[in-house]
C-alpha cells in the first residue's frame, strides 16, 4: 500500500535529449564527475533510439522517460529537476501519456542491456 517517489527519471537530464549530440560544456555534464560516466556512446546511442520513438508518438524524449516511470501503479510521484517554467509545462503533459504495449516492448529491448548503475 507504499508509494514511490522516483528520484531524477531523467537521468540529470540524459534523457531530455540534451546530449544526444555530445556534451555542452555549461551543462550538468560537462561539470559533474558524476554524471560523466554515463556519457558513453552506448548510452549515448540509447538515448537517441529512446528519442526517435518519443518523436514517432509525437512527444519528447523526456515526455516518453516520465510516461515510461508513471505507468507504473507504485510510483505515485517523480522528482523531475525541472529549471525552466517550460520544462515543468512539458513534464505535466507526460502524465497523459499512455504507452502501447508495443512501444513498451520497443523500450524494453533498447534499455535490456543497459548499464547496472543505470535505473531508468
Amino acid at each position: 500500500g507504499m508509494g514511490l517517489t522516483v528520484w531524477s527519471p531523467l537521468a540529470q537530464g540524459f534523457l531530455t535529449g540534451k546530449y544526444n549530440e555530445g556534451v555542452p560544456e555549461d551543462s550538468r555534464g560537462g561539470t559533474s564527475e558524476w554524471l560523466k560516466g554515463d556519457l558513453t556512446e552506448a548510452n549515448i546511442v540509447k538515448a537517441r533510439k529512446l528519442d526517435e520513438i518519443a518523436k514517432g508518438l509525437g512527444i519528447s524524449l523526456s515526455q516518453l522517460a516520465l510516461a515510461w516511470v508513471l505507468r507504473r501503479p507504485e510510483v505515485s510521484c517523480a522528482i523531475t529537476g525541472a529549471t525552466k517554467p517550460e520544462q515543468l509545462e512539458q513534464n505535466v503533459m507526460a502524465v497523459q501519456t499512455k504507452l502501447s504495449d508495443d512501444t513498451l516492448r520497443e523500450i524494453e529491448n533498447i534499455l535490456d542491456n543497459r548499464p547496472r548503475q543505470w535505473s531508468f
